[in-house]
């Protein structure tokens, strides 16, 4: 339950140090971008608690996450690789806390 409640507050932390002029449409295009969990729709079953997401589902693996941190040096995509680096760290930790390990 920590683990998804981060995926909306953290972003909203870095909203609100960095982008308070434009937060609503800033947070909205964070909170898109955990459409990136669509991918768990492939897994059996899709909801494992044991299960670490890096390394496992296809948008997240490291070629993917390599593309999200390019994102981030975009102007115009910034706020989405920002959203998506963060939600790979959040899952990337939970894997650690989960598992003793960072990613699949």
């Amino acid at each position: 339950m920590l683990h998804l409640a981060l995926h909306f507050l953290v972003p909203a932390v870095v909203i609100a140090l960095f982008y308070r002029q434009n937060w609503k449409m800033a947070y909205f295009l964070m909170m898109a971008t955990m459409l990136v969990d669509i991918d768990h729709l492939l897994a059996n079953p899709i909801y494992d608690p044991g299960r670490c997401s890096i390394g496992f589902h296809p948008l997240h693996e490291l070629w993917f996450i390599a593309l999200y941190v390019a994102l981030c040096f975009i102007p115009k995509s910034r706020l989405i690789g920002i959203g998506l680096v963060i939600h790979m760290a959040l899952d990337a930790i939970d894997c650690q806390v989960t598992n003793g390990m960072w990613m699949n």
